[in-house]
C-alpha cells in the first residue's frame, strides 16, 4: 500500500477515533478527500487495525488494493471508476465495449440500485460493508433520494463514506445524515516534500502549487499532465491579447478553472489584495470591476454544464474571445 500523505493519515486518525456510521468528507477540490475516504474504508474492513488504521498487510487490505473486496461498494461516475482502476458492473462494461453509450460522468441510478442491495447483504468477511460515494455530487435528484432511504436506515454493520468537492450540492437531508469532517490544508513545507516524493521538480514546486491555490492533488495532476509552470505564468498576457494558442491543449473544464482563477485574482488585486494563483507581475493592467464582474458570473454559469457535449474548438475560442474583452476593459 503506497503511503498516505502525513495530512491525511492525520485526519484519518482523527476520525477513527470517533464514532459514526457515515462521513461527509468535504472541501474544495485537491485536498484528498478520496485518499482519506478510502484510509477510512482499508480501516473499517482490515482484519487488524490499529489507531493509525490499516495494517496494510493483510487480505482485506490486499483485496482493496486489487480491487476485489467483496465488502466494499465504490459509487462512482463511470469515468472516474475507468481512471482510477475500479471495475464496472459487467452489463455497464459491456454497453461500453459494444460501443451502446459512453461511460457516464454521473452516479447511475443502476448503480445505486445495486448498492442498495449490497447495502442489505450479509458481510462476506465478518467485518462490516463499506460504500464509498466520490465524487459524491455527481449523484442527481433520483439517485440521492435512493441513497437516503439506506442512510436513514442501515443494515446492519454499514458504514458510509461520502467525499465531495462541492458538499453544497447535495441535498440537505443527506447532508444531515451524515457527520461532516473538512479537509484540512497541509503545511506548505509538507505538501513540497510530498509533491518531490513524486517526482516533482524542486524547481517547479513552488509554481505548481501557487496554480493549484496550495492544493497539493492538484498540483501534482498538472505536473502529471504535463502543464509548464512558466506558460501559466505567460496565460493572463496572452489572454489579453486574445492569443487562442493560450487554450490550445486545454479541455473546456480546465479552460474555464483557469480562467475563473484568473479573474478572482484580478478582482482580488483590484481590491488591493494580493493574488493566488498568479504572480502580480503575470497579470495584465487591471480591468473594470464591472466587465470582472459580468465574467465571473459568466464563466461560473458556462462551468455547470461544461461537461454536456458540445465543440470543444469553438467553445475555446469564445473563451479566449471572452477573457480577452474582459481584460481590455477599463472604467
Amino acid at each position: 500500500m503506497t503511503a498516505q500523505a502525513p495530512w491525511i493519515a492525520r485526519q484519518a486518525r482523527q476520525l477513527l477515533a470517533q464514532r459514526g456510521h457515515a462521513w461527509l468528507l468535504q472541501g474544495p477540490s485537491g485536498l484528498g478527500q478520496y485518499g482519506l475516504a478510502m484510509e477510512l474504508a482499508r480501516a473499517w474492513l482490515c482484519d487488524q487495525p490499529g489507531p493509525a488504521g490499516a495494517c496494510g498487510q493483510c487480505s482485506s487490505c490486499h483485496a482493496i488494493e486489487v480491487r476485489a473486496h467483496t465488502d466494499l461498494c465504490v459509487l462512482m461516475p463511470e469515468t472516474i471508476m475507468l481512471e482510477l482502476g475500479w471495475p464496472l458492473g459487467e452489463k455497464a462494461q459491456k454497453e461500453i465495449d459494444d460501443k451502446a453509450r459512453k461511460p457516464s460522468k454521473e452516479i447511475r441510478i443502476e448503480a445505486m440500485r445495486d448498492a442498495v442491495e449490497f447495502a442489505q447483504r450479509t458481510s462476506g468477511r465478518g467485518r462490516g460493508k463499506v460504500v464509498l460515494v466520490y465524487p459524491a455530487e455527481r449523484m442527481n435528484h433520483v439517485t440521492a433520494n435512493a441513497l437516503l432511504k439506506t442512510l436513514e436506515e442501515p443494515a446492519g454493520d454499514l458504514h458510509f463514506v461520502l467525499a465531495s468537492e462541492a458538499a453544497h450540492q447535495l441535498l440537505p437531508t443527506i447532508r444531515s445524515r451524515c457527520l461532516g469532517h473538512t479537509m484540512a490544508w497541509p503545511a506548505e513545507d509538507e505538501a513540497t516534500a510530498w509533491l518531490q516524493a513524486h517526482g516533482v521538480k524542486s524547481a517547479e514546486v513552488t509554481a505548481l502549487l501557487r496554480a493549484a491555490g496550495g492544493r497539493p492533488d492538484d498540483a501534482l495532476s498538472s505536473s502529471n499532465a504535463g502543464r509548464d509552470p512558466k506558460i501559466w505564468a505567460l496565460l493572463p498576457k496572452a489572454l489579453a491579447r486574445g492569443d487562442n494558442a493560450a487554450l490550445a491543449d486545454w479541455t473546456p473544464a480546465q479552460a474555464i478553472d483557469a480562467l475563473l482563477k484568473l479573474c478572482h485574482d484580478l478582482l482580488v488585486v483590484k481590491a488591493g489584495a494580493e493574488p493566488r494563483f498568479f504572480q502580480a507581475a503575470d497579470l495584465p493592467a487591471p480591468a473594470s470591476f464591472a466587465a470582472l464582474g459580468a465574467w465571473s458570473r459568466e464563466l461560473t454559469r458556462m462551468a455547470r454544464t461544461v461537461e454536456h457535449p458540445f465543440n470543444a474548438g469553438l467553445m475555446l475560442e469564445a473563451l479566449v474571445s471572452q477573457a480577452r474583452s474582459a481584460l481590455n476593459s477599463r472604467p
